[in-house]
Formats: C-alpha cells, structure tokens, sequence
C-alpha cells in the first residue's frame, strides 16, 4: 500500500467541515484505493466536538482511512500535510463592517500561511474556502512564500461553477452531466461573473452551445446572474435565508469536486472554475487570486487563453477586479503593508 496521503481540514468542527470530512475519508476525493490519514483542525474550546467527529469517523469503518487525528495547535496540524482544505474562518457578524471582517481573517490566514511554510510539505497544495476566499487565500500564499509556490493556493469558486451548471442544466431540459464549461470570474462574492457564453449544453440531438439550449438569452443576463429566486450570485443568502444557515452540503460537495480534479485532472475538452493566481492573463493584474477557467493535467492548472469577451463580460469583469484589488488592498493594510 502507498504511504496516505495526509490530508487537512480546518474548521473541522463546523457544519461545512462535518459535511467535509466523511466525503474525503470514503474515497470521493482522492479515490476509494487512496490510503489516508485526515487531520482536523478547530479551535481550544471545539475540542470536544472535534473528538466526536473523530469518533464518528472511526466508526465509519473506511478501509482506506487509516488514521484521524484531532488536533487544536497548527504545529500538529499543518505538518507534513499534502492538502489542505482551510475552512475555518472568521464569520461575518451583524454590524460587521467589510474591513472589520478582512482584518479578523488576515489574522487568521497569515498565520496559518506561517504555519504551512515552517511545518507543511514544499509540495502542499491549498484550496482555501473561508471567507472572503480569494482574499484568504492571497494573504496565504504571501506568509507561506519561500516554502510554497503560489500556484499551491487556490480559493473556491467551484460551488458558484456547480450553481451555475445546475441552473443551465435546469432552464435546458437535462440533467447537470450534459453541461459543461461553465466559466466563473473574478471575486467568490455578489460581484462574481457567471459566464454561459462558451458553455456546452448535450441534448438528444447533440451537442450546442448553452445560449441556444437555454433559449433566453436575457435571464442569462439578468435572472441567472442575480436575481434571489434562480441566481448564481446570491444563491447562498437565499439559502441562509431558508435554512437559517449557510450552504455546508454544497459548498463541501464543490471543494472536493475542486480537489478531485485537482489531483485526478480534468477529462479532454472540460474546463472549470478555480481561483488561482493570475498570470496577467485576460488583463487580469498579476498574483491576484481569481476565478478563471483551467484545465488540469498532472496536478497542474493552466488557464484557458484565447476566449472571447464580449462588452458585458467585460464590464462585468471589470467589477469583479475593482473589489478584489479594494480587498487585497484592505487586507495588506491590515497586515501593516503597503500594496504590493
């Protein structure tokens, strides 16, 4: 058997990481013939809790887990670990401004991006899922640099992607399967530009482009992007607003979904979303952490180049840059930094 691969979760305590944890240990991720080893990571006072998880993964009895660790400091949790799924992160509290928000989670992330660079493999790779992600994630990398490329981090925006195939899939007449390369841009937030305009949709008679298969073109301007009721944008407020509490079985179905291709590639012809740091790639500033669409081969992403961008994608592109470019600004500020 290979050695397992040692794989973290931080906020593991939480009500996205619960739903997290069992879909990594029973094989959706890494493969069912992948040993294991899950480390959890959550704060002093959820310790607790973690050890329910822990024992509740134990009794699963996973053939491929071969070990659960639960812990409390960041020296146990990030050493030598070969993922990381940072989930863990400060919540945005009522009468919490945006900079009160990005100044807890700098705290946070530099931190741990420290810790990757003193504990982690050079090789670790890091898919960040708190919020503000892309954020997060550029704050990460910065304290992590040295140890870690770049190119390691990543944000999530794979749960807005699988939003955004699911309401095409919906307004099509097929099941989410026969979509693909749907495209999200720019910011994991309301600014976010879900993009249709390359997307494939399979019918019975054969393959065409989305805007034919949806067939209304102006919800894809309107309706599909913000609209509460059918949206991509503002999907997870309307589903606070439901449950009274925020997308944890979506949003940890989308990180792995992130991780699987991650590690197994993407199929010939498909691309997805990912927030990575930009290569200056559709004008997009360089080392800004945003979504575009890649294609992975050998653990490697690579942007997809050369698509088209009409007007509205790219004032709609633009938006997504403005905010991101604010956030990592704010967020350097609040690490006592100058832009850089």
């Amino acid at each position: 058997m290979a050695a397992p691969l040692r794989v973290l979760v931080t906020g593991a305590a939480g009500q996205i990481g619960y739903s997290l944890v069992l879909q990594i240990a029973k094989g959706d991720v890494f493969g069912k013939e992948t040993p294991i080893v899950l480390v959890l990571l959550d704060i002093p006072p959820m310790a607790a809790v973690l050890e329910g998880v822990q024992f509740e993964l134990t009794d699963c009895a996973l053939a491929n887990l071969t070990g659960v660790e639960a812990v409390t400091n960041e020296k146990d949790a990030f050493t030598n670990i070969d993922y990381a799924f940072l989930v863990g992160a400060m919540p945005r509290k009522e009468g919490m401004e945006r900079k009160d928000l990005l100044a807890a989670n700098v705290r946070i992330f530099k931190s741990q991006g420290k810790a990757l660079a003193d504990f982690a493999k050079p090789t670790t790779k890091v898919i960040v899922v708190g919020n503000p992600a892309n954020t997060n994630a550029f704050i990460c990398a910065k304290y992590a640099a040295g140890k870690i490329p770049s190119r390691n981090f990543s944000a999530m925006t794979r749960l807005d992607h699988n939003r955004a195939s699911a309401q095409v899939a919906l307004k099509s007449g097929v099941t989410v399967g026969n979509v693909k390369n749907v495209i999200i841009w720019g910011n994991h937030s309301s600014t976010q530009f879900p993009d249709v305009s390359h997307a494939k949709v399979t019918k019975s008679s054969g393959e065409v482009d989305a805007v034919s298969a949806v067939g209304d073109a102006e919800w894809l301007k309107t309706g599909f992007i913000s609209l509460p009721s059918q949206t991509v944008q503002k999907r997870g407020a309307v589903i606070i607003e439901k449950r009274k509490l925020s997308s944890a079985m979506s949003a940890a179905k989308a990180a792995c979904d992130h991780i699987h291709d991650w590690y197994k590639g993407t199929p010939e012809g498909v691309f997805v979303s990912m927030a990575v740091p930009s290569d200056g790639s559709y004008g997009i500033p360089e080392g800004l952490i945003f979504s575009f669409p890649v294609t992975i081969a050998n653990g490697e992403w690579k942007i997809v180049q050369g698509l088209e961008l009409n007007d509205f994608a790219q004032e709609k592109i633009a938006v997504t840059t403005k905010e991101l470019l604010e956030e990592r600004d704010e967020a350097l500020a609040a690490c006592g930094e100058s832009k850089q």
